[in-house]
């Protein structure tokens, strides 16, 4: 009886404690938004990040990112979370991803939705949806309609972060004699120049199959250990904030990094490595996390709390 009573207390409490910090906050927060900007270009600022999508009107994914609390630029390159390479089997569709020719729009919601029609040389619609989850996530949905059958087919996402984060760390299989244990692996120099780092072992003869042959800029990937999860992320000095990307397993197939230090300063998550055949709608969610939390217990926090909507069929 006591223990009901003392149960009873302990609910109502956190009842109380929940009206009053939803009376202070006014409730919860709205989730941020991106905002139409010129020349085809989308702005957001979330409060604690900055920056354009589709600058210029391509589909080069997030530019000129600014972290504002740390004034960390966080973007080097071709930008973050855009559309590199579209693979099939000893097949590439055409030169870079985010020179294909695409119509973007605002949704209701806020959310920049991105459409690559199919085209003689490619068979298949592209559909991308950026959508905001709160101030320090971004979720994309990539959705693929091929009008032909799909072998094996990748979309490689790439993230070229600033030199502020060099540091690329993988969740990779580690351990010895056998032990399959959960760790951020550093991908140093002596691992190798490009490293890619597959779901399973099964996955190797699609990476060599040819596709990484193909101009421009042909790859010669070494396959490294497999993963435990797809996460990654890149992070510097202790002020600088660390740039996290994560996809449930069945949607990536691959995450890739050049070693530690390496001027492109990227990360790369390959989507789907699977047939798809026509008529068929397939699709694949990621999500990137800014946060100056330097534990792992944070970082498998938010793959968690990823996972969980995930699973909840928030998609």
């Amino acid at each position: 009886m006591l223990d009901r009573i003392v149960a009873s207390r302990v609910w109502v409490g956190l009842l109380l404690v929940s009206f009053v910090c939803g009376a202070v906050s006014g409730g919860a927060a709205e989730k941020p938004v991106f905002k139409a900007g010129e020349n085809g270009a989308y702005t957001f600022d979330t409060g604690v990040l900055r920056g354009t999508l589709c600058a210029g009107g391509k589909s080069s994914g997030l530019t000129s990112v600014m972290h504002i609390p740390t004034g960390t630029r966080l973007d080097g390159g071709s930008g973050i979370f855009g559309y590199y390479r579209l693979l099939a089997t000893d097949k590439r569709y055409g030169r870079m991803g985010w020179d294909l020719p695409g119509k973007s729009r605002l949704l209701a919601d806020g959310a920049v939705e991105i459409t690559v029609a199919a085209a003689e040389d490619r068979p298949f619609e592209m559909v991308a949806v950026y959508r905001w989850n709160d101030p320090v996530t971004l979720d994309l949905e990539t959705t693929i309609k091929p009008s032909a059958n799909l072998s094996k087919f990748e979309v490689f996402l790439a993230s070229y972060c600033s030199e502020a984060l060099p540091d690329p760390y993988i969740c990779a299989q580690g351990g010895s004699g056998g032990n399959r244990q959960t760790r951020f692996l550093l991908a140093e120099r002596s691992l190798g120049d490009w490293l890619m780092f597959p779901r399973d072992k099964a996955l190797a003869p699609m990476i060599g199959d040819g596709r990484w042959t193909k101009e421009p800029y042909p790859v010669t990937w070494k396959v490294e250990r497999p993963l435990m999860l797809p996460i990654a992320f890149r992070r510097g000095a202790d002020a600088a904030p660390a740039f996290l990307v994560m996809a449930p397993r069945e949607d990536c197939c691959a995450v890739s990094t050049p070693y530690q230090g390496e001027s492109h300063y990227s990360l790369y998550l390959s989507l789907f490595g699977r047939d798809i055949k026509a008529g068929e709608s397939a699709q694949a969610r990621v999500r990137f996390v800014v946060t100056t939390d330097r534990a792992d217990n944070d970082i498998m926090k938010r793959w968690r709390e990823f996972f969980m909507q995930f699973d909840a069929g928030e998609r």
